[in-house]
């Protein structure tokens, strides 16, 4: 997709993600054949449910009619939310990711696993977990010194708020 499609595509779309309180991440037109397949990710601090979702697809899809961005010929609509283990780009993502674990690549090299604590302007505080019965150790990591970081899933983690209930 030409940049040109992207931004107009931005430019046409945002306005409306925005109005339901969601922020468009990604925009990505993929021709399978004849066919062509526009998906549009959103977000929000507090996420998106399945019904928001379906109300911004249908604004969506109204507009792109509408304003026939698209042109003519055929395509579908998708309108999704990032993955489990979606990258984190921008600092709104290390928000979202606050307490998650987080694989990060270094600038300095080298990998890092640590789930987030808190996150400001500058970057990250981490605590960086134990390994072999040591304790966790904190560790603040500058947005300039990560290369990558992307969401690790978790199938064992205890619940926090269990534990001290108990």
């Amino acid at each position: 997709m030409s940049t040109t499609q992207s931004e107009r595509l931005r430019e046409l779309l945002e306005p409306l993600v925005t109005s339901q309180g969601l922020d468009l991440e990604e925009i990505e037109v993929d021709s399978v054949g004849r066919k062509r397949v526009l998906r549009v990710v959103v977000d929000s601090d507090t996420g998106a449910d399945l019904d928001l979702i379906a109300d911004v697809s249908r604004a969506l899809s109204a507009k792109l009619d509408e304003t026939n961005a698209m042109g003519e010929g055929e395509y579908t609509l998708e309108v999704g939310t990032p993955g489990a283990e979606r990258p984190l780009t921008e600092p709104r993502h290390y928000v979202r990711a606050t307490d998650r674990l987080v694989k990060f690549q270094l600038s300095e090299g080298g990998e890092l696993v640590a789930r987030i604590l808190k996150v400001d302007d500058e970057g990250v505080d981490t605590e960086v977990p134990g390994v072999k019965g040591r304790k966790a150790t904190a560790r603040r990591i500058a947005f300039d010194d990560i290369v990558r970081a992307r969401v690790q899933v978790e199938f064992s983690r205890k619940d926090n708020k269990k534990e001290e209930e108990a």
